[in-house]
């Protein structure tokens, strides 16, 4: 499983890219700004997009909806400080709130085909 990470906070994008390929993952890639996003989703086709909603350039919904239209319907999960504008801008997937709870994590992503179980470190 592919995920594209959409963030453009580094050390947090480094958490949840660790994270990630800890609960089986196969690869992780990283994208700061929405245009960054839709060109390494056309480079690589991720399986699940893990994406903040306010970037520095663009926004997280709008990289999801530029992917999809090119690539067909990939699952999402917003990750986001503001939850109550991922929930207007694309009000289908999962939303976590920031500061993340670990466990919120792999519940939304859990029916996308990562394993379940929570590392012990993660409690």
């Amino acid at each position: 499983m592919h995920i594209l990470i959409i963030e453009d906070e580094a050390i947090l994008a480094m958490h949840l890219q660790m994270f990630l390929e800890e609960l089986g993952a196969d690869s992780c890639a990283v994208a700061a700004t929405q245009a960054e996003a839709v060109r390494e989703a056309l480079d690589h086709k991720p399986d699940l997009i893990a994406s903040d909603v306010n970037l520095p350039e663009g926004s997280g919904p709008g990289a999801v909806k530029a992917i999809r239209s090119r690539l067909g319907d990939i699952p999402v999960v917003y990750i986001t400080g503001t939850p109550e504008q991922a929930r207007i801008a694309d009000p289908g997937p999962p939303v976590i709130a920031k500061p993340i709870r670990w466990l919120d994590l792999v519940e939304a992503t859990q029916d996308h085909g990562l394993p379940t179980p929570l590392p012990a470190d993660k409690e």
